[in-house]
C-alpha cells in the first residue's frame, strides 16, 4: 500500500500549494492527505509528515520579539507543533519546508533569526525561481539524498533557523552563511529545507527530497530503520 503522508498547509495558500505537494509525494510513490486545521489531523492515518511553508512563526514559541509587519497564524502554529510532537512520539519521518523547517527546529528547542537577511547582509530574494545558491555539507544525509554539488533553489522567507534544536545538524548554507537545511542525525528521519521543492518538481534533486521521505515512510510501515531505507533509496537513484 502506498504510504500516506500528512501535509500541513495554510488556510490562505493551501488551495494552490497542496496540489504541488501532492504531486511531489505522488511522484515519489506516496499519497498526500491535506491537513489545514487541527480537525484534519490524524497521526494514526499516516506513515510520514510534511510541514509546509507559509506565514512566520509566532515569536512566543521560541522567545523572540514581535516584529512589525509580520504575518502570523497562531492556530496553525499550535496545530503544527502538535503534529510534530505526535510524529516524534510515533516515530514518523518528517520533511519540513521553509516555515516547516523552522517549526521543526523550534519544536526541538531551537530558535529563529527573525530577519535573517539583515543579519547576514546577503542579497534578499523573493521568488519561486531557482535563483539562490546553496552549499550542501559533504557527508550529510542531504548530500546523500540530493548530491553535494552547489544547488540552485528558490527563496521566499525572512526568518531562518538560528540556534539549532536538539538532535539537529546544519546540512546546508547559502553563500552568505544563512542556514538553508537542517537534518536529524538519528531515527526517526527528519529533514528541513529553507526553500520550496514543491515549486521545483521538474528538478530531479528536488524530487529526491520527497523520495527520501516516502522511502522512510515505507520503512516506518514495515517497522524497519528509516535512515537505512533512505540511504538505500539514494544508492538506487538515477544519477542523471
Amino acid at each position: 500500500m502506498k504510504p500516506r503522508i500528512g501535509v500541513t498547509v495554510s488556510h490562505r495558500s493551501g488551495w494552490r500549494i497542496f496540489p504541488l505537494m501532492a504531486l511531489g509525494v505522488w511522484l515519489a510513490g506516496g499519497k498526500a492527505l491535506r491537513w489545514q486545521s487541527v480537525e484534519d489531523v490524524d497521526i494514526s492515518a499516516v506513515s510520514g509528515v510534511i510541514i509546509g511553508g507559509g506565514d512566520d512563526i509566532a515569536p512566543a514559541l521560541y522567545g523572540g520579539e514581535i516584529v512589525i509587519g509580520a504575518r502570523l497564524d497562531e492556530a496553525r502554529d499550535e496545530m503544527e507543533k502538535s503534529v510534530l510532537v505526535q510524529a516524534f512520539d510515533a516515530g514518523l519521518p518528517i520533511l519540513g519546508i521553509c516555515r516547516g523547517s523552522q517549526m521543526l527546529n523550534v519544536v526541538l528547542g531551537g530558535d529563529l533569526d527573525q530577519d535573517a537577511y539583515a543579519t547576514t547582509g546577503g542579497r534578499r530574494f523573493n521568488t519561486i525561481l531557482p535563483r539562490k545558491s546553496v552549499h550542501i555539507k559533504p557527508g550529510s544525509r542531504l548530500a546523500r539524498i540530493a548530491g553535494s554539488d552547489v544547488m540552485k533553489v528558490n527563496a521566499m522567507n525572512t526568518q531562518a533557523v538560528c540556534k539549532l534544536g536538539k538532535g539537529l545538524e546544519v546540512a546546508a548554507r547559502d553563500e552568505d552563511g544563512m542556514i538553508q537545511a537542517v537534518e536529524r542525525v538519528r531515527e526517526p528521519f527528519a529533514l528541513g529545507v529553507q526553500w520550496h521543492p514543491e515549486h521545483l518538481f521538474y528538478a530531479r534533486r528536488q524530487r529526491a527530497l520527497f523520495g527520501a521521505l516516502v522511502a522512510a515512510a515505507k520503512a516506518c510501515q514495515q517497522d524497519r530503520p528509516q535512515l537505512g531505507a533512505v540511504d538505500r533509496q539514494d544508492a538506487q537513484a538515477d544519477p542523471a
